[in-house]
């Protein structure tokens, strides 16, 4: 053949040198020939771009141009050559990765220049595990019951109770009443912390509701018994997961002193509540308070569906997963626990269970979430089920919402941090699939009480 007389084809070769289960290994060996070629591609490309001083634009010699950029060029069309490669190697074997290659290169600086500079070939090795085949049921045989509850009017009437209780008006007790669990008490403090004084240590005029738990705890304890004009000192610890954090797990000591000692008084459930709620009457808070409720009953009895449904999909797809999503999985999630108890300061023991156990449970849970993971993925994608821009844009502005006057904060930070967007997707995208299931599936509603209905909810939560 003109121009290759004596010049030797070499082809690129792949050997598979581990297959057990779902992992994998290749050795590669790219010809020198196929990176040079590769480079001259390239640098062809840049001839007409380029700008050198002493050269017309277009008309820098390759030559030249591979003496200035060889060298970064030559490990650019390295890099494509093996992203190439490895696409190759994996369409063609039908593999579906369920974590990034781990490539080994040569680490020898001389085989390294010989490879960038033409005179030697790639030899590199390839690690994968991969996601195994997955046999999806026959959505259509899947008989589900939807719990429902309906909203009665003892329901309504024990959530205005609560209401009214949120807000009850408190009046001052007679002078030298002390206070009771319930009591209101207005008191101004200074606070230390191994007798220095710290930052937002201090207050004046705060009250504090006795029992409430919305004080560190401890703090609103040690009130009982206070009366109006007394100080007296108060200790108590911030909790390790405290937001600020060189406050966090520290024991404080607060010069506490109640200025006004006040007791709740009893609410009228009347039109006159309603009204200063910003209702017309108590026949509008009602309907309002129905209203709510129903949409609360909805939510619980969609979230109690969806759990019965993710437990047919586990019983129907029994599959061993990637081993390493299930090991990134139960790591994440025990890293919660243990922080977790840190900041409460509770054991095992607490739990009744032992941490050996405990990790057995958490490995099963986290098994679990990966091939439930893995079969929606699957559903999905062989469905066409997508979750358009729009619909976490939507998502992303609820978001933000829950967070008044720190919306363009929480906006930018998501949309520069595709790892958080993508935590706001994949609800979405769940919740898509769940829905084109349940389209499939015999769903049959069952009547349950609100008890019953909102116990399976906070069940669940737990879990």
């Amino acid at each position: 053949m003109p121009g290759q007389l004596g010049k030797k084809i070499e082809a690129m070769q792949v050997t598979e040198t581990l297959a057990e289960g779902l992992k994998h290994e290749f050795k590669v060996s790219v010809p020198a020939s196929d990176i040079d070629a590769k480079v001259d591609a390239r640098l062809a490309d840049m001839k007409d771009k380029v700008k050198l001083n002493g050269f017309r634009p277009g008309k820098v010699p390759v030559a030249h141009l591979k003496k200035v950029y060889g060298r970064s060029v030559a490990a650019e069309a390295v890099n494509d050559l093996i992203r190439d490669t490895n696409a190759g190697i994996f369409t063609e074997r039908g593999f579906r990765l369920a974590t990034e290659p781990k490539i080994t290169m040569p680490t020898e600086d001389k085989e390294i220049e010989d490879i960038l500079a033409g005179k030697s070939d790639l030899n590199y090795s390839v690690a994968i595990e991969i996601v195994p085949p997955i046999e999806l049921a026959d959505f259509k045989t899947f008989n589900v019951e939807k719990p429902v509850a309906d909203v009665t009017d003892a329901d309504v009437d024990e959530a205005l109770k609560r209401v009214a209780e949120q807000n009850r008006p408190f009046s001052a007790k007679g002078e030298g009443a002390a206070a009771e669990k319930g009591d209101r008490v207005t008191v101004a403090f200074k606070g230390e912390i191994g007798g220095v004084p710290f930052e937002g240590g201090e207050g004046s005029d705060i009250p504090v509701v006795i029992g409430s738990n919305t004080f560190i705890p401890g703090f609103e304890d040690q009130l009982i018994g206070i009366k109006a004009g007394e100080t007296r000192k108060v200790k108590a610890s911030f909790p390790q997961n405290y937001t600020a954090e060189h406050l966090a797990g520290k024991d404080a000591e607060f010069e506490t002193t109640a200025n006004l000692v006040e007791a709740p008084q009893d609410v009228a459930i009347d039109d006159e509540f309603a009204k200063s709620l910003g209702m017309e009457s108590l026949d509008k808070l009602k309907e309002a308070m129905r209203e709510r409720l129903g949409f609360e009953f909805t939510g619980a009895s969609r979230q109690r569906l969806k759990r019965i449904l993710l437990d047919k999909l586990d019983e129907s797809h029994k599959f061993d997963p990637p081993p390493s999503l299930v090991e990134e999985e139960f790591r994440l999630m025990w890293n919660s626990i243990e922080a977790e108890m840190k900041s409460t300061g509770k054991t095992f023991a607490d739990e009744k269970t032992t941490e050996e156990e405990a990790k057995a449970e958490y490995q099963k849970i986290a098994d679990r979430r990966v091939r439930l993971g893995l079969v929606l993925s699957e559903i999905g994608e062989k469905n066409k089920i997508t979750v358009t821009d729009e619909e976490v844009s939507r998502a992303l502005i609820e978001r933000a919402r829950q967070s008044p006057g720190r919306e363009k904060e929480v906006w930018d930070f998501y949309r520069s941090n595709p790892q958080a967007l993508a935590q706001i997707r994949a609800p979405i995208y769940e919740d898509k699939v769940v829905d084109f299931i349940l389209e499939l599936a015999n769903v049959t509603e069952k009547k349950v009480t609100r008890e019953d209905l909102l116990k399976e909810d906070e069940d669940e939560k737990a879990a």
